[in-house]
């Protein structure tokens, strides 16, 4: 039997306590950059995944024990219900005050609300990531609840205490920047505006390997006919090469303005 006639009356009526709530609203964010090394003249560079992390301070702003103090951890904290914060306006101000890293553009790719994920109650955290130059992240200090913030290689990451439930977000996030990677031309900022085959290749392997990018046989036969990349000429029209990572020369190429709309190296 209906109890109230109108929406307005129902509303009024409502009793929002005989429903469980979250003891708390976060967000976290994952910061991937790829680090480019240098280690024989004539051999590509080694290019390596990389993560930005903070190591959580030992005491609060209050200076009681921080929980999951002296931890490596995500960038992230608490939305600001009061001032009618989105969780993507809490990652993008966490991520300020806690490494002085600002103007990324962040993506959600998930929601972490599993309970006992954090020992002060039921801790809902929206998560976003990014992948971007190393040198948009050039700015980075350790501020607020951080005590120290850090780039780290992504094979020794899960060589560390990390804090919370941050293992399982940092695994998602890799697996969402390879669907990136291999479905968008992102590749493109961790390349010179001119690069070989192998210099592609080598970013596309830092977030896992794929074996149709892996192979060598498989990739320098696709990747030439690849709509989005063009070979770079010279001025007398002649296909420009280098040979700064090999003995012989290699061909140069350009990313141009075709429109993605699929996976792109597949």
């Amino acid at each position: 039997m209906m109890k109230y006639k109108t929406e307005e009356e129902f509303l009024k009526n409502y009793d929002s306590s005989k429903y469980r709530t979250p003891d708390g609203y976060t967000s976290d964010i994952a910061i991937f950059t790829i680090v480019s090394e240098k280690v024989l003249e004539k051999a590509p560079p080694k290019m390596t995944l990389n993560i930005m992390l903070i190591k959580r301070a030992e005491k609060d702003s209050d200076n009681n024990p921080n929980i999951e103090g002296g931890k490596w951890a995500l960038p992230g904290g608490f939305v600001d219900a009061p001032k009618k914060e989105t969780a993507y306006m809490a990652a993008k101000r966490e991520l300020k005050e806690e490494t002085n890293v600002e103007g990324l553009h962040i993506k959600h790719f998930g929601v972490y609300d599993e309970f006992g994920r954090d020992p002060r109650g039921w801790m809902i955290s929206n998560a976003f990531y990014a992948i971007v130059p190393d040198q948009n992240i050039g700015q980075r200090q350790a501020n607020d609840d951080a005590a120290e913030v850090e780039l780290f290689d992504i094979e020794e990451v899960f060589k560390l205490d990390l804090a919370f439930d941050h293992r399982k977000i940092i695994t998602d996030a890799l697996k969402s920047i390879k669907k990136e990677m291999i479905q968008s031309t992102v590749a493109k900022n961790f390349l010179p505006k001119e690069f070989t085959l192998s210099e592609l290749q080598r970013v596309l392997l830092t977030v896992g390997e794929d074996p149709r990018i892996s192979n060598d046989s498989v990739f320098f036969t696709k990747a030439p006919k690849l709509p989005f990349i063009e070979k770079v000429m010279d001025e007398e029209g002649k296909p420009k090469k280098t040979n700064r990572n090999s003995f012989r020369p290699s061909q140069l190429y350009t990313f141009n303005d075709f429109e993605i709309i699929e996976s792109i190296y597949h």
